[in-house]
């Protein structure tokens, strides 16, 4: 397994903006829909993800650094590193942290405002943040949100047209969504494809809108959504809910709900992936003599066992007391 340093081409010393950049340039270079979906390019695609996944997370940035790929495997891939990592998992990392506009340098703007069609289109996904606590690392947590979203228009059902009614098929351009227009020039006849500026790209068009919705089929919304948090995430993890998102247009479905999660600092405690270091301060006596001691854990308290002729710096371990 090559290393993930050498995979984004950055050094061992780069900053989390370098991270980002040299994951954005690979990702648009090795996209599928930049090379005709080769295998290998969407191999270089996961590759590069996985890489990104784990250096943009300090977290386990710093495992992978001590430990190499042992300290991050089960933790640095997949979506929000909770699972296998596979492609479709690649393209929503690229996603949540790109949007649109990584579409836009696939294609550029002009090329993908070109391709749309008058067909359905998913609805918007909607990002929010969740903080959780460092018990709640420990065991997992379940919590209700209300989330945000773009419902169907009530009074129009989505169609975005008065009374419900269906948009007409757009006169200019027969319901493509596109204009085609043909230049004669000293090399012969050029043809150009550009966006029907009647629709706007639609291929229909709302002849009397809709007065609650202007003509956008949709209104704001709220849902109410549960997430289940496992044991063990980290800052920066996400967990994504298929289909809770905004209402997709022309009856496509709905967007997704990504919940990326923070986990707040505990000011007791260093962690160092699922470990938890606890600095205790003894006595001189204690580090001579020894002596059991209650010390805080994440979840209550435990005593520990200094023994006698203890060092500053010595690390004691109480077994399945981290995360």
């Amino acid at each position: 397994m090559r290393d993930y340093y050498e995979i984004l081409g950055v050094d061992r010393g780069a900053d989390g903006e370098a991270i980002k950049k040299a994951y954005r340039k690979l990702a648009l270079k090795y996209h599928p829909d930049r090379n005709g979906g080769s295998e290998e390019a969407e191999e270089k695609f996961k590759e590069a993800t996985e890489a990104y996944e784990v250096l943009r997370d300090p977290e386990k940035r710093a495992r992978y650094d001590r430990f190499g790929h042992a300290g991050v495997k089960g933790s640095g891939a997949g979506a929000g590193g909770f699972g296998g990592f596979d492609f479709a998992d690649a393209l929503e990392i690229f996603m949540r942290d790109f949007g649109g506009f990584g579409l836009d340098d696939l294609f550029g703007g002009a090329a993908r405002r070109g391709r749309r069609r008058a067909g359905p289109q998913k609805g918007p996904d909607v990002r929010l943040r969740l903080p959780v606590t460092l018990q709640e690392v420990a065991t997992g947590v379940e919590k209700t949100l209300r989330v945000s979203v773009a419902d169907p228009c009530e009074a129009c059902g989505g169609t975005g047209a008065e009374g419900g009614a269906e948009p007409a098929v757009c006169g200019t351009c027969g319901g493509s969504g596109e204009v085609r227009r043909v230049q004669r020039s000293m090399l012969g006849q050029l043809m150009s494809v550009t966006p029907c500026p009647n629709c706007g790209g639609e291929g229909r068009v709302v002849e009397d809108r809709c007065g609650a919705c202007n003509g956008a089929g949709a209104q704001s919304g709220e849902t109410e959504v549960v997430v289940k948090v496992p044991a063990g995430v980290s800052s920066g993890d996400y967990i994504t809910l298929k289909g809770r998102g905004s209402v997709g247009r022309r009856g496509g479905p709905r967007g997704d709900v990504y919940v990326v999660l923070e986990v707040e600092e505990d000011e007791r405690f260093v962690r160092e992936g699922a470990d938890l270091f606890y600095e205790l301060p003894i006595t001189y006596a204690q580090a001579v003599l020894g002596d059991r001691v209650e010390v805080p854990t994440v979840l209550g308290t435990a005593e520990i066992e200094i023994p006698a002729g203890t060092q500053s710096g010595t690390i004691l371990r109480l077994r399945g007391e981290g995360l």
